[in-house]
């Protein structure tokens, strides 16, 4: 074999081994290649749900913890409402539990006494001591609350239209809180009368609106303290706001009118339903009086009337839980 033979020969092998170890390279860094790039497809997506997994859930603990919150406030609110302490304050009036269940135990043992005189059994002198000491009290208390709640709740708008008129006028919010507590009628002037000394001693205007909200808890004032520290927060058309908050309490306010126009038949049945079983005692016992004078006479008939007032009790009160719709 020739040498320039040989030499072609080692430039053909040499040039062949070249090629393959290029196409070797070049296929092992096109697989990698190609990996990085699937992985760099698939794992930004793969992060990307991931995130938004892990927000999704994120939130939903969060609206979970303020649903919590929301209901432990309104369970303590409810409790709040339901003191006596509390009624006595929405009643307007300045007793003490001292005082006040110093007066219901004089009444209870007066209504007692009372009822021993005409001669009446141990029994319904003893109810009667119970439904006077205890029952009209708490009854009384509770209608004089929900009635100043009530007139609060009427005239609410008018006051929040106040105040937009003179934040329009160029006044600040203390002096439209003072011509409420001047200007208006009662029991919203006393409220405001509250508010602004609450505001002149130093107390910043969300606690004041809080104090205000646990004299009189209902959700008017609530929705007001809300936009009034709204607006402190972060600023905003302030008259615009109360506008749209006076035209929400005003919508409330035919709403509320509209369902106790729709629960008038439900609560003119329960009515009639719940006096029948006395007024038709009262009849028998004035038409024939020796029919009725077994129940006032002997201890059967005590305790027969004492069941039978029992159970007109529940069934009222069952009734009234019926037609006390929420709104």
């Amino acid at each position: 074999m020739s040498a320039g033979l040989i030499t072609i020969l080692v430039a053909v092998l040499g040039f062949v081994a070249v090629g393959a170890l290029g196409l070797a390279l070049v296929g092992d860094g096109g697989d990698a290649k190609t990996s990085k790039r699937i992985q760099a497809l698939a794992t930004p997506a793969h992060s990307e749900g991931g995130r938004q997994k892990r927000q999704q859930d994120a939130a939903g603990l969060r609206r979970k913890q303020i649903l919590q919150n929301l209901k432990a406030q309104e369970k303590q609110e409810r409790k709040a409402k339901l003191t006596l302490q509390a009624r006595l304050t929405q009643a307007g009036l300045s007793l003490s539990l001292r005082d006040f269940w110093i007066a219901s135990a004089a009444l209870a043992l007066t209504a007692g006494v009372t009822a021993l005189l005409f001669r009446a059994g141990p029994l319904i002198s003893l109810g009667v001591a119970f439904a006077f000491g205890f029952g009209a009290p708490q009854w009384l208390i509770t209608m004089l609350a929900k009635r100043r709640v009530k007139a609060f709740t009427e005239e609410f708008p008018n006051a929040i239209d106040v105040i937009v008129r003179g934040i329009k006028s160029g006044l600040p919010v203390n002096d439209c809180l003072r011509i409420i507590a001047t200007e208006a009628s009662e029991p919203l002037k006393s409220e405001f009368q509250r508010l602004v000394d609450n505001v002149n001693v130093g107390l910043g205007t969300d606690m004041a609106l809080e104090k205000m909200y646990g004299r009189m808890p209902t959700a008017e004032v609530r929705f007001f303290a809300i936009v009034l520290s709204i607006q402190q927060k972060t600023g905003g058309n302030l008259a615009e706001a109360l506008n749209n908050l006076s035209v929400v309490l005003r919508a409330r306010k035919l709403m509320r009118e509209k369902i106790k126009a729709m629960s008038g038949e439900a609560v003119a049945s329960a009515v009639i339903i719940g006096s029948l079983p006395p007024a038709i005692m009262l009849l028998v016992t004035v038409t024939t009086p020796a029919y009725m004078a077994p129940l006032f006479n002997t201890d059967n008939g005590h305790i027969i009337l004492l069941i039978g007032a029992t159970l007109m009790g529940v069934g009222i009160f069952v009734m009234r839980r019926m037609i006390n719709f929420k709104f």
